[in-house]
C-alpha cells in the first residue's frame, strides 16, 4: 500500500488525529481514492470535508447515521451530504477532531478532479438560495395539524366499525379512513426521519419512534428506515448504493439505456450494475 501522505516511504502508516502544534499533513486526490474500503472490510477509509480529510476506517462502524452512508463516500468529498444532514454541525466536527488527519494541498481541487465543478457550483448555490429564503424552516403548526389529522381519521374508523358493525359498507368506510391514516403517518414519520420538523435531532428522533413504532400499524424499526433510507438521498439513483434501487426493476425503472443494457447483458440476476452506468445517473 502507497505511503498516505506526501513524504512518507511507502508502506508506512499514519495515525489517526493531529498533535497540537504540529503542520497538518497534505494529500492529493490519488492518495485518498485509495482508501474507498473496497474489497477486505479491513483495508482503510477516508473521507474529505471541507478540505479536511479525516480517517474512518475504525469510526465508520459505530457511525449513529449507519456505518454503510458514511463508508459509502469512502475516498471522496462528503462536504454537501456532512451539511445537509447534520444539524449540529459544529458539535459533530469537535466529535471528529480525533479522525482528522490531514488537509487537501494546496494544488487539488475541493471535491475529486472527475466530479463536474460547475455543477457541484451550482448546487450549493441553489441550497444557499433555499435557506436564503427561508423555505428550510418547518412549519411546525402544520405537523401538529397532520398529527391531529392522523388521529381524527384513526378514531373515525375504528369508530364507525363500533357503531356500524361490520357489514359491507361499513367495513369499507373503516378501511378507506384507517388506509388514508396510515399513509398520512408514513409521510409524517418520513418527514421526521429528515430531521424536518424539530431543531434538534434528539425531538425529531423521539417522535419519529413514536409515530413510525407505534402510531402505525406497520410497526417497522425506526433505525432501519432511517438508516436505509438515509442511503437513497446520500447516493440517489447510484448503484449499489442506493437501496431504493435494488429492487430495479420490478418496482422503479431508471430509463430506456438501463433497463435495456441491463436485460441484455443479464444483470437482472444480480444487484450490481457496471461503474460506467453509474455515471449516467449520478456522481456517485
Amino acid at each position: 500500500m502507497l505511503g498516505c501522505c506526501r513524504g512518507l516511504e511507502e508502506g508506512e502508516p499514519v495515525a489517526a488525529g493531529l498533535d497540537v502544534g504540529t503542520s497538518p499533513r497534505v494529500f492529493t486526490w490519488k492518495e485518498i481514492a485509495l482508501r474507498a474500503g473496497y474489497g477486505d472490510p479491513h483495508w482503510e477509509r477516508w473521507l474529505v470535508i471541507d478540505r479536511k480529510v479525516y480517517d474512518i476506517t475504525q469510526f465508520y462502524k459505530r457511525h449513529p447515521g449507519g456505518a454503510r452512508v458514511i463508508s459509502h463516500f469512502s475516498g471522496q468529498d462528503a462536504t454537501d451530504p456532512f451539511r445537509l444532514f447534520h444539524l449540529n454541525k459544529a458539535l459533530v466536527k469537535k466529535h471528529m477532531k480525533p479522525l482528522l488527519v490531514g488537509e487537501l494541498a494546496a494544488d487539488q481541487p475541493s471535491s475529486e478532479p472527475s466530479k463536474n465543478k460547475l455543477l457541484i457550483e451550482e448546487f450549493r448555490e441553489l441550497c444557499a438560495t433555499v435557506e436564503r429564503m427561508g423555505l428550510m424552516k418547518p412549519n411546525r403548526f402544520f405537523f401538529f395539524q397532520h398529527f391531529l389529522q392522523i388521529l381524527l381519521l384513526e378514531a373515525a374508523g375504528w369508530l364507525t366499525f363500533w357503531y356500524f358493525g361490520t357489514s359491507f359498507l361499513p367495513f369499507l368506510i373503516s378501511a378507506a379512513l384507517l388506509g388514508t391514516a396510515q399513509v398520512q403517518g408514513w409521510w409524517l414519520q418520513h418527514d421526521l426521519s429528515h430531521l424536518s420538523v424539530f431543531s434538534t435531532s434528539k425531538w425529531n428522533h423521539l417522535c419519529h419512534e413514536f409515530v413510525m413504532c407505534h402510531l402505525k400499524v406497520s410497526a417497522f424499526s425506526s433505525n432501519w428506515w432511517h438508516r436505509l433510507h438515509n442511503q437513497h438521498h446520500a447516493k440517489t439513483n447510484c448503484f449499489p448504493k442506493d437501496t431504493d434501487l435494488l429492487l430495479h426493476p420490478n418496482l422503479f425503472a431508471l430509463g430506456k439505456t438501463l433497463s435495456v443494457e441491463v436485460s441484455a447483458e443479464g444483470w437482472l440476476r444480480t444487484t450490481h450494475v457496471p461503474e460506467r452506468m453509474c455515471s449516467c445517473y449520478s456522481g456517485s
